[in-house]
Formats: structure tokens, sequence, C-alpha cells
């Protein structure tokens, strides 16, 4: 039985914590372990943390000495883990029992995927159900898919070794972590699409996600996609140039435009259901 590592990256979310460990120690699926690093909290979240986790030997906690953003703390989890597998979970979220096993079924089926997702549900802030996210898709993995608008989400589990084989996480971003690692992942093969709700995000005003404003995290993305597009050699799209700098993310969203056009998305459903 291969060993995961779920990944979380902690940063004053220690009060919603209970919910998320309670939920990994119910897995149907036994061999994993836990890395948390907490990046350098000023709330009680440690306390909160050890408290739960301290009779237990599968969990290891690791602090950073200075806060340093997602980017970094996210890198440093994977690089302490030692699963053959890896998938992140924010502390103020939670799995369904089967949550694990069901997606380590998917690599036993074929060797040919690097990567599983899933479908998520909304919870509202004491975890009750909301609604799922139905945008979550079956990609067909090309050079030109850069996962906008979102197609690909958690539950996000991977090889490890595929993860080594790319340059990883960029240390120095502050959001739009996952579009990195999802991005560079399927550049080095394909994901495969788990259509059950594995995961519960809970939606609250102290999430990270609600903190960053829409104009930074949308800044960060189109960085992350132009980034994609020089790793991929991509020099021009639909015969427009690809800019050799990054100025404004409207410069590399509008590249990107004809992707949220019917017959584009029309097509690429075809392409995803054949890739199946």
């Amino acid at each position: 039985m291969n060993k995961i590592s779920i990944l979380i990256a902690n940063y004053k979310n220690g009060k919603y914590f209970r919910d998320c460990y309670e939920s990994i120690i119910s897995q149907s699926y036994e061999n994993w372990e836990v890395i948390i690093v907490d990046d350098c909290s000023s709330d009680n979240s440690v306390q909160l943390i050890e408290d739960l986790i301290k009779d237990d030997d599968r969990f290891k906690l690791y602090q950073n000495e200075t806060n340093k953003g997602c980017g970094y703390t996210k890198r440093k989890c994977v690089d302490l883990s030692t699963g053959d597998f890896c998938a992140f979970l924010d502390p103020d979220d939670a799995l369904f029992y089967y949550s694990i096993e069901c997606s380590m079924d998917e690599f036993q089926k074929t060797n040919k995927i690097v990567a599983t997702y899933s479908q998520l549900i909304f919870c509202d802030e004491k975890l009750n159900p909301r609604e799922v996210f139905s945008k979550i898709k079956q990609i067909n993995n090309n050079r030109f898919f850069f996962n906008t608008p979102i197609q690909l989400s958690a539950f996000f589990v991977f090889k490890k070794e595929a993860y080594l084989q790319t340059c990883g996480i960029n240390p120095n971003l502050k959001n739009a972590v996952d579009q990195d690692l999802y991005l560079k992942l399927l550049e080095v093969g394909d994901a495969k699409f788990i259509d059950e709700v594995l995961y519960k995000y809970r939606l609250h005003t102290n999430g990270i996600s609600q903190h960053t404003s829409k104009q930074s995290a949308k800044e960060s993305f189109a960085r992350v996609i132009h980034q994609a597009m020089k790793r991929r050699k991509i020099s021009s799209i639909n015969n427009m140039p690809i800019p050799e700098k990054f100025t404004a993310p409207d410069e590399i969203y509008n590249l990107l435009n004809y992707q949220t056009k019917i017959p584009y998305r029309i097509m690429n459903r075809i392409k995803s259901t054949l890739h199946m």
C-alpha cells in the first residue's frame, strides 16, 4: 500500500483545525502521514494544533521562524513529505472518510496519470454543505491549457516523483500557489478527474483566500500562466505574440479569451470525453 502525505500549510486557522484533523483520522485508507507547516501564526494556532496531534506520531508539525507566505510554506510541506503521493488540505477544510481511498484507487487502475482531482462542495463556516462547485471537469491536457476558467481544483493528489521532475512550487508566490502546482505537473503527465465530491471547502471571512484582494489574485494567476507559457516555449496564440516580459494581467488573459467561447468549450468537452 503506497504512502500518501497530506500537506497542511497553516496560517491563523487553528480554530478550525479540529474538523480537518477528525476527517483525516477517520480515513478508510490507512497508510498516510500529515505534514503541517505553520507560517508563524500570530494567534494560538500552534497550541490548538499541538493539543490535537500530540499523541499521534503520524502528524508532524513544523514552524517557520518568520512569516514566509503561502508559496514558501507549501513548497516546504512537499520538501518535508516522505510519501509516494501528496495532497494539500487546508486546515480549515475537510475530507470525507473515503476521499483518500477513492483517489488512490485511480492510481491503481493506470500508471498513465500523475494526478487526480475531484469535485468539491462549498460549506458554511460550520462546515454544513451548501453547493457543489459544478465547474470542475475532466480536462483535455495540452500545452495551451492554463486552467482559466477553473476546471481543475481540489481534492488534488499527485505523485511525488512527478513533482520532482518539475522545478517545484514557486516559493515567492503569495497566492495562485495551487495553480502554479497544477500547471507544472500537467507538463509532466495527465490528471484524472474523479466525478465525486471528496473535498469540503469552508467559506468564512477569516480564510486566506478571502483576505487576498481579487486584483492581487488575478495578477498572481496571470504571472503563473505567463511563466507556464515561457516554460512551454509558446511564442504566440492565435497569431498574437506572447509578451517577453509580464506587464499586466489583462495582457495575458486577453490571449486566452477564446477558451471561454462556446465553440471552443464544446470541442474541448468532446476531446476530454475521447481522452477518458
